[in-house]
């Protein structure tokens, strides 16, 4: 089995899925959230550092692909696909006005997975015709991490989960609260940025959130 297909076969089981993202950590830090994050046992990390120059983009990435153990969660960048090889990264994540799924594969090369944002059904329907390998739905309530993007709201999980085969990790204001009312539309995997990051303790905070989805697993 090839790489690519190794990480896929990962992707399709993972659930949960957490963001160090660089205007939520403390600089210094990003390290031991990557680690407590393992702890807890999520199934994606991505590093989202939108405001770091490229070369403090890469040796992030560098120290957090140390911390982050080759068998544990997939490790996704942020943006930069040109960075992913000599990161060691797992994937790559793109918005809608980021690179085209095709050109992000291209620059990060053939091996790496590439998930794409979504907020819409036909943004959803297009990303997978594009054969990204996983998408993000949201944001599904208001959050902060995304201000300029209105919430698509829950009713938009069924309308994706019933057109779309690729993953879906559901986005945006998610969290131990409102993750019931996310499963109950139709959700079976998330994404939880800042109330994992502002956790007194992640990895019970990711241990609880993991109970949850397992009740919805597939």
């Amino acid at each position: 089995m090839n790489t690519f297909d190794q990480r896929h076969r990962r992707l399709q089981r993972a659930r949960l899925y957490a963001i160090i993202d660089t205007g939520y950590v403390k600089p210094g830090r990003e390290v031991e959230i990557a680690e407590k994050l393992v702890e807890g046992g999520v199934d994606l990390i991505q590093l989202r550092a939108k405001k770091l120059a490229l070369p403090a983009v890469g040796d992030l990435g560098k120290k957090l692909r140390a911390a982050i153990p080759a068998s544990g969660p997939l490790f996704i960048l942020n943006d930069h696909p040109q960075l992913v090889n000599g990161i060691g990264a797992d994937g790559i994540h793109v918005g809608q006005d980021d690179l085209s799924v095709t050109e992000a594969r291209s620059q990060a090369g053939a091996g790496t997975l590439v998930g794409k944002s979504t907020h819409s059904l036909a943004q959803a329907v297009a990303a997978e015709k594009e054969d990204a390998d996983y998408i993000g739905v949201g944001p599904i309530f208001a959050t902060p991490t995304k201000p300029d993007y209105p919430p698509v709201g829950l009713a938009l999980i069924g309308q994706v989960r019933a057109a779309v085969r690729v993953p879906q990790f559901c986005i945006g204001g998610i969290n131990e609260e409102t993750l019931p009312q996310v499963l109950a539309a139709g959700a079976s995997r998330v994404v939880i940025v800042s109330a994992l990051l502002r956790s007194g303790d992640i990895p019970a905070y990711c241990r609880r959130v993991r109970e949850l989805l397992k009740v919805v697993r597939q």
